[in-house]
This record gives C-alpha cells, structure tokens and sequence, in this order.
C-alpha cells in the first residue's frame, strides 16, 4: 500500500483518485474547491463519467479514499503526490501553466522526508522540470524528492476502464528510487502484464502529445478522405474499412464526421504547434490536421443550408451537444459552433442531449428551446441534425419523425444512417463521404 496525494479533483484527479484507491492504496484528494470537496463528501460526483460513482463509493467506505482542502496534511503523509489540476489553452494556443505552478509552490513546503512528486497533468514538455526547481526552491532543507511524470491517456466516457486496463503506463523519472517507487503505485497492474515504458522526463510528456497529434491527424486525414469520396463518387465508409484491416494503420479512429472535440485532442493539438513555433518550426503535418477539424462544422452547416435551400426562418433540431457520447463535457464539442451558427444565420434551434443539457444551459445562454427527448425535440422542425451518437440516437424511428417534422432533412454528422434507408423514408439525407458531389 502507498499513501498517495492527489492534488485536485477535476477529471484526472478524480477518475485516477478513485482508481488508485481500487488499487489498495490510501489516497487523499484535496482541492482548494470548498463546495466540490463538500458535494464529493456527500457521495456526489461533478462529473458524469459511468461506473465512476460506483468506484468513488466502494473506496471511501472502506476509508481507503478521502476528500479535504487542506493540502498541508495530504501532503505531509504521502510518499506520493500527483500534480492533477487543470492546465487549459491560452488564447495563443499555448498552454497555461498558473495552477500546476501554483500547486508546486503550495505543496514544497509541506514535503517531509522522501516523496515523490508526480506531474500528471497534460503539460509542454520540460514542465515537469520546471516543476522540479519550484519544489526545490521552497521546500523544507531536510526534505527530499523526485520529479516524475506520468501522463494519463483517459478517454472520457471509458475512463474507469482505461485507468485499470490501460494499454500501456508511461514512466518519466531520472533516479532508481522514484522508478521503485512508480512500480509500488502501479503493482497492481503488472500482474495483467501491462507495458510500463520507462523513460526521461522529456519523453513522457513528449508520448502524450505525440500519441494525442496522430489521433487528431488520423481522424483528419479520414475526414479529408470522405471530401475526396464525395468528389469521386466513393463511398468512405469502404474505404475505411479497406484501410483498416491494414495491420499497419487499424480501423479505429477512421470514421468520418463532424471530427473530434473535448479537452484533450483540440488543446494538446494547440500546444504542440505553439511549442514547436517557440523553437523555429512550423509543424505543418499536425496544422493541417487541425485546420481540418476546425472546417467540418462549416461543411456540416454546408451541407444543412444546401437541404433546406437557406437557414434564415428555418427551424432546426440539434440531437446531441456533448463533444461525444458517455460524457457532458461541451469543451470544444462540435454542437456549440453549430449553435452559434445557426442562431447568427437567423434560425430557430431546438437542442436535446441524454446528459450534458444543464452544462449546456450554463455554457451557452443562447436563445435556444430545450426539448426533452429526440422526439419532442424534433416536433415542428424543418431539419434535424445529428451530432453526438449517443446509443439512443442509433435506432430512431424515421416514420415518427416524418410526422412530428415540418420538413424532411436530415445531417447526419456521424455517418450512423444509411443513406439508402433514410431516402426510402422519405428524408432529404446528408452525411459525410458517401459518394455524393
């Protein structure tokens, strides 16, 4: 068992808290959020992520996992603390660093005896570094530590199973004694013989990025693809497929639409090219992918103008407002440009999503319609449009539909439809990369 320190209770810090104390380990997450620590206290999660709840539950009953603001103890009792706090994009694309430096200083000053200090969160690289010497500046003089860094590669909406099967855990650390006692927090997991890469602090944080800049290039170069399918008369979804079962490429991240959001792909994207930028070079190659990205809710908005000969008066129905299913996270999602779009162009919108409405609300104070199923939501619409392909929006029923609708078209910005079935229904069918000009 190690006594663990888990500075900050965001995702990350949450998710890899609870997860931890899964592991045997005691663990303290602090926050400087009085009423976060207080709702976590009552068995509340913040955040919607499943089987989360259920983890966070199990592990405080048995006292194995703690919530406090005070980072004076949590701190002074562990043998590790992780640096989990957020680090969002600036305006410039790079990235800001104010709350893990902030928690570095708090934190020195509390260290006793030896401890390792763990930079988890997703930061540019030589942040860990950085981070050593603010530590070193303002810690007691007999204290000791190590500088570690431990990227975490969560998706949201499988982040429980990501965090106790990962595919691999990354190790950046420089002494004997920090690698020691990285493979004690993480024992657990060698007995599912779970890859541990080992290397400089540079280069794990470098893997985080690297591994985040291919998903990104990798959705845009599909996504490119399916433009070229619809010039040429292919059909993407084939294509893919035909790629795919190339060993060297894989067929997961090759599916067309509206492209990727949330807090980690956009962000970590932006960083990269800013850091690149800083040292002379033009990442060209990863650019390109995210000005792709950046363009397909335009062809989305495209291809719904072209079906209902214009927005302005029309009314629209958007299905979806998370930036992907499993979660209520509206960082970066497709489906508040949209809005924003539309609402600019004169139309009226109407929005429904299973769990992200109320983050919406706060979000966005736009004047849109919330409904209350997809249904109802698409009762009187000229349009609807798909965003995110939550389960229940897989199986619609289009002959519903076409009644509760005013008009008949459709965007589907997640290819789940078949356009031969949606145009027997009777729908003016639009989606990405099926053959059409």
């Amino acid at each position: 068992m190690v006594r663990i320190c888990m500075i900050g209770t965001g995702y990350v810090g949450l998710v890899s808290g609870a997860c931890f104390a899964d592991f045997g380990h005691s663990v303290t997450c602090v926050d400087i959020d009085q009423a976060r620590i207080e709702e976590l206290g009552r068995g509340e999660i913040p955040i919607y992520e499943p089987g989360l709840k259920d983890v966070v539950t199990r592990n405080v009953q048995s006292e194995r996992l703690g919530f406090t603001t005070r980072l004076d103890d949590a701190v002074r009792d562990a043998q590790v603390v992780f640096i989990a706090v957020g680090t969002p994009a600036l305006p410039d694309g790079a990235t800001d660093l104010k709350y893990v430096f902030d928690a570095a200083r708090d934190l020195a000053g509390h260290l006793s005896g030896y401890t390792v200090v763990v930079q988890k969160s997703t930061a540019p690289v030589g942040t860990a570094r950085r981070v050593a010497g603010v530590i070193a500046e303002g810690k007691p003089g007999d204290a000791e530590f190590d500088i570690a860094s431990n990227p975490e590669f969560l998706r949201e909406g499988s982040a429980v199973g990501d965090f106790m099967r990962p595919d691999r855990v990354v190790v950046g650390a420089e002494t004997d004694r920090a690698r020691e006692t990285m493979e004690q927090v993480y024992r657990p997991l060698y007995l599912l013989e779970t890859p541990i890469v080992s290397t400089s602090l540079e280069s794990a944080e470098m893997i985080k990025y690297a591994s985040n800049a291919f998903l990104a290039t990798k959705i845009s170069f599909i996504n490119e693809m399916a433009r070229i399918c619809e010039l040429t008369g292919a059909t993407v979804d084939e294509v893919a497929r035909g790629m795919g079962l190339d060993g060297r490429i894989g067929k997961k991240f090759l599916h067309a639409g509206i492209g990727y959001g949330g807090s980690c792909l956009p962000k970590d994207v932006s960083s990269l090219i800013h850091a690149a930028g800083e040292r002379g070079y033009d990442a060209t190659l990863i650019r390109a992918a995210h000005r792709i990205n950046h363009e397909l809710v335009d062809r989305a908005l495209e291809k719904l103008s072209r079906g209902l000969g214009g927005l302005s008066g029309k009314a629209v129905a958007l299905l979806g407002l998370a930036f992907k299913p499993n979660t209520d996270d509206l960082r970066e999602a497709p489906a508040l440009r949209i809005v924003h779009e539309l609402l600019k162009a004169g139309a009226r919108v109407k929005v429904y999503d299973p769990v992200a409405m109320e983050n919406f609300r706060r979000a966005m104070k736009a004047p849109v319609e919330f409904g209350k199923s997809a249904y109802e939501t698409a009762e009187g619409a000229d349009a609807l449009v798909l965003v995110t392909e939550w389960n229940e929006f897989r199986q619609l029923d289009f002959e519903r539909l076409k009644k509760l609708m005013r008009g008949n078209v459709f965007v589907d910005c997640r290819n789940v439809y078949s356009p031969d079935r949606l145009e027997k229904t009777g729908f003016k069918y639009e989606s990405f990369g099926r053959g059409k000009a």
